[in-house]
């Protein structure tokens, strides 16, 4: 899916707001403009989906995340598959509470095509790091 054409926006901020993102952008190496819109983007999912966060996956990839846990909403709903989407088994084999496996759900069925290209993004870096470790494994012999 492509990525929305950028819209021009006129906001009153007060002087602290409009420094926090000059500052952050300097230490991230982001420009202003691409940090502010990736904050507020994820502030307005946070707001609608409390129970998910946003952090940096491995890659370096911010990844919608459940609370409390280390588990992306892409695996989340990757196990859910796996047991013919039910919450409680589910939640069992995770060991986390089902209301969490239903805050995930929730905001891949806003956000599908989103988590689903984080799965695919994932999937490639498995497979990009297992065909790493062949070839030292390889090397090792």
């Amino acid at each position: 899916m492509a990525e929305p054409k950028s819209v021009q926006r006129s906001f009153r901020l007060s002087g602290r707001t409009v420094e926090l993102p000059d500052a952050a952008a300097v230490s991230s190496g982001e420009t202003r403009n691409a940090l502010v819109d990736r904050l507020l983007g994820e502030a307005v999912c946070v707001e609608r989906h409390p129970l998910i966060r946003f952090d940096a996956g491995a890659a370096g990839r911010r990844q919608p995340r459940v609370v409390g846990t280390r588990l992306e909403v892409h695996q989340v709903v990757a196990t859910l598959r796996a047991n013919d989407g039910t919450v409680d088994a589910t939640a069992e084999y995770l060991s986390i509470d089902p209301r969490l496996v239903g805050a995930a759900l929730d905001y891949y069925a806003e956000f599908t095509a989103e988590v689903d290209a984080d799965a695919a993004e994932a999937g490639r870096v498995a497979e990009t790091e297992r065909a790493r470790w062949e070839r030292l494994q390889h090397v090792l012999r």
